[in-house]
């Protein structure tokens, strides 16, 4: 797109309220408790929400004080502090950092800054600002710790910090819906090379073929992952692989995290709020393991992550991969439940608005899903601006996670956006959808 002084005022509003919505977020996060709770480490697999907080500032000065507007570093001796490569989370609290009231100074002089400079930058004078990237890009960096952050909510122990209001129920045909539905076999393409602030890891758009497969309506739901416990699904390694069981074992696992048994109902702790688990809502707090064994108890598969980009791009009529499931339309609440404005899952089968062109319902928000597919890069892939965003992460070790969550807002969530995290790993908001191959059709009948 050409830019012109119109088009430029709408990026520059665009990213002004991209930033301020983000960092509005930010502050909830880190107001909602008092200073002792914004030090603390609520578990070694979080760091202290006040890392958070000077981490996201840091960041930002970095990539746009610095390199965009070619700034000297405002506090180069707190650059290692806050550098995620340098220390691992089990490490943040015994570091020197920054107190909550100078955490908070700092980002706002960060911010102010930033603001100053959007009023001025010009759009593709290099490529970092093309298309208002690099902003972008740090829009979504503190809208993906609000995320984090609100995870470690999630594991804080203690009164309730957080409050939001439920989802609706459930549409009256949400229980009417067929339980899978069929996505065609054929090409589809796959990435973009057009989404402007897409990160590197969604790039290229690239052509890959999916053979026809039937995909769960809606995800695995509360009161069918409940079935699989019932079962015995915990104490028989045939659903388990080899590594799965191996850690089942070790970790002593049970049900989803957060759940207790008591008498016979199944209880979740919530936020500090514990309450019978909700039988239609998406199982949540599961790790990869766990859903790849349900899948196998179920006779099914977790879907390929190009089986999952296709169910939610791909339009048969047109053959276009769309941005989301219901267009190329940003998110609304009537399509998604985005951006923490419920802290939970809505009942499985809702947003009738946002459904995919294969019927699949909830593609994006409420819980991220595992997929069976590595973190891999895509053909073409190029490491930009930097290689520690996803060039590091590639491997076996690291399964791919789609299509968002409640808590992730909507700048940061996109049916090409890629997630990935290690198989053990539950206290992050995934559940999961399972998956069945298509009989082929006889040649004759093709």
């Amino acid at each position: 797109m050409t830019e012109t002084p119109t088009t430029s005022e709408a990026l520059r509003d665009r990213i002004a309220a991209e930033l301020i919505a983000a960092r509005e977020r930010t502050t909830l996060l880190t107001s909602a408790v008092d200073e002792p709770d914004l030090i603390r480490q609520h578990s070694p697999l979080m760091s202290p929400l006040v890392w958070d907080l000077a981490h996201v500032a840091n960041q930002e000065e970095l990539w746009l004080l610095r390199e965009v507007g070619g700034r000297d570093p405002m506090h180069p001796e707190i650059d290692p502090l806050y550098d995620a490569f340098e220390h691992p989370r089990a490490q943040r609290p015994s570091l020197p950092l920054l107190a909550p009231g100078e955490a908070r100074a700092y980002g706002h002089e960060v911010r102010g800054r930033v603001l100053d400079l959007l009023e001025k930058a010009r759009f593709g004078d290099t490529r970092l600002t093309t298309g208002g990237f690099g902003f972008g890009m740090v829009a979504q960096h503190e809208v993906q710790h609000d995320e984090t952050m609100l995870a470690t909510h999630q594991l804080r122990a203690g009164a309730p910090a957080l409050t939001a209001p439920p989802p609706g129920p459930a549409p009256a045909d949400a229980a009417t819906l067929p339980a899978e539905v069929l996505v065609p076999g054929g090409p589809f393409t796959m990435g973009t090379s057009t989404e402007p602030w897409a990160l590197d890891n969604e790039r290229p758009a690239h052509q890959v073929h999916v053979p026809a497969f039937y995909l769960d309506s809606v995800p695995v739901t509360n009161a069918a992952y409940a079935e699989f416990i019932a079962d015995g699904g915990y104490d028989d390694p045939r659903w388990w692989s080899a590594d799965g069981w191996a850690h089942r074992q070790r970790a002593e696992l049970f049900a989803p995290l957060f759940w207790r048994r008591d008498g016979g109902q199944w209880l979740r702790t919530s936020f500090g709020v514990t309450a019978p688990v909700v039988a239609d809502e998406p199982v949540m707090h599961v790790c990869w393991y766990e859903a790849d064994a349900y899948a196998r108890w179920a006779g099914r598969r977790l879907p390929t992550e190009a089986e999952w980009e296709k169910a939610a791009r791909f339009h048969p009529a047109s053959s276009e991969s769309r941005r989301y499931p219901w267009g190329n339309a940003d998110p609304t609440p009537e399509v998604a439940n985005l951006g923490q404005r419920h802290l939970r899952p809505a009942p499985a089968g809702s947003y009738p608005a946002g459904a995919a062109p294969c019927g699949a319902r909830q593609l994006i928000g409420d819980v991220w899903e595992w997929t069976s597919s590595d973190f891999a890069p895509y053909p073409g892939f190029e490491a930009w601006p930097y290689k520690e965003y996803s060039l590091v992460f590639f491997g076996p070790e690291y399964k791919v996670l789609r299509g968002g969550s409640f808590g992730v807002s909507p700048v940061a969530c996109r049916g090409t956006f890629r997630n990935w995290d290690y198989p053990i790993r539950r206290q992050i908001f995934a559940g999961f959808r399972t998956a069945r191959s298509a009989p082929e059709r006889p040649a004759e009948l093709a």
